[in-house]
């Protein structure tokens, strides 16, 4: 066991919520589902978002919208992260959240970059046009009443659009819990190093609720790190945790003055990995063929660093049932030590900077003008933007 030396941190209250554990988990699309929820919950302690949903898809109650807002009777509180462009809209469907008890606490995200959302106007793009901004985080924090909203963010479009002071402020003075940055531009994407100063600026300019930190958290070390080096009040985990569930319960250790992090076997691993997949079946409502299709993308994730050969991978990833992952895991070495660096730092997706797609004009105004709103129309057309 390595040793982490840490003060305990004092718990992060974001309205009525209290979390003894300043950590959240980052929504990520097809990913942060129940059955992945639950699995991280088992290894710590946080607050467990959902993936994003749009608007406009729950308020047309779309079959799929209303599966992935559905929690499992263990998950408390119940948090659930909301896209949109319109105030209304926004405001229907938080309203339903709250009348229907479907929810302990809303997020909303302002922070995607993702191509087919910016250049309809949503996600990072939108805090541009600070009007609409405005309207949707008022609309929402009025429609929640006393359930707590947050708001996540991006630093802004690129280093020459900033936005996260103006959002911040906005969303502080809209009544907003608490607010999340992602300290990286539109245009960085998942790129380079996240700029942890942002959050230090943003921590100093938005006073009266937490600043919770998102970017480049891949252990409990880099979480300890990034409170003391901006003053956050937490942190928000997103992929860092791919494939390595097990670091809630780091976090967990670290930010109460524990010393334990978690250096799994291949035999742990293996047995996580079988858990996710088994609650995938659960999540699908007992469709082991989709549960099994679903954990391909997480094989790579769970067996980074390990002696696993390319061909057992692959083989991993093209099962179809449970018994089919059970044998494949009874071929494996249970007793390989954890490899150590090979299994940590970055996963998930990185790339390059992109020029952010953006409708046509749109950084000519601050304000949302008749065009744009014509073109915001078409920014939710899927159940999930990310």
């Amino acid at each position: 066991m390595s040793t982490l030396f840490a003060p305990h941190a004092p718990a992060l209250e974001i309205g009525p919520l209290r979390l003894d554990v300043p950590v959240v988990l980052a929504p990520m699309a097809g990913i942060t589902n129940t059955a992945f929820r639950r699995l991280c919950r088992e290894y710590g302690a946080g607050l467990y978002v959902s993936e994003m949903i749009t608007s406009r898809a729950l308020v047309e109650r779309t079959p799929e919208s209303m599966r992935l807002i559905t929690h499992h009777e263990s998950e408390t509180p119940r948090s659930i992260q909301l896209y949109g462009v319109d105030p209304k809209t926004m405001a229907e469907a938080v309203t339903m959240l709250v009348a229907e008890d479907r929810a302990d606490h809303i997020d909303l995200n302002f922070g995607c970059p993702v191509p087919k959302v910016t250049r309809k106007g949503g996600g990072a793009a939108l805090p541009w046009k600070l009007d609409l901004f405005r309207g949707i985080v008022e609309a929402a924090v009025k429609a929640a009443g006393p359930l707590p909203l947050t708001v996540k963010m991006r630093k802004g479009i690129d280093a020459d659009h900033l936005t996260y002071l103006e959002a911040g402020r906005i969303a502080e003075g809209a009544g907003a819990a608490a607010v999340a940055l992602h300290a990286r531009t539109a245009a960085d994407f998942y790129s380079g190093t996240a700029d942890w100063s942002a959050i230090g600026t943003l921590k100093q300019t938005v006073t009266s609720v937490p600043v919770l930190g998102n970017g480049d958290i891949w252990s409990a070390a880099d979480a300890l790190r990034m409170v003391e080096q901006t003053g956050c009040d937490g942190v928000v985990v997103g992929r860092g945790c791919l494939g390595r569930p097990w670091l809630f319960g780091d976090l967990a250790s670290a930010f109460t003055g524990g010393s334990l992090k978690a250096e799994p076997t291949l035999g742990e691993v293996a047995t996580a990995f079988r858990r996710h997949a088994e609650l995938l079946v659960d999540f699908f409502g007992g469709d082991e063929n989709r549960a099994c299709r679903d954990i391909r993308k997480h094989v790579a994730w769970y067996f980074k660093g390990y002696a696993v050969g390319g061909e057992l991978r692959a083989a991993l990833a093209q099962s179809s049932s449970l018994a089919e992952i059970d044998e494949l895991l009874g071929r494996l070495d249970p007793e390989q030590p954890y490899p150590g660096a090979d299994a940590e730092g970055q996963r998930g997706r990185a790339g390059t900077p992109k020029n952010p797609a953006l409708p046509e004009r749109w950084l000519e105004s601050r304000e949302l003008g008749e065009t744009h709103r014509a073109a915001l129309t078409e920014a939710e057309l899927d159940t999930s933007g990310g």
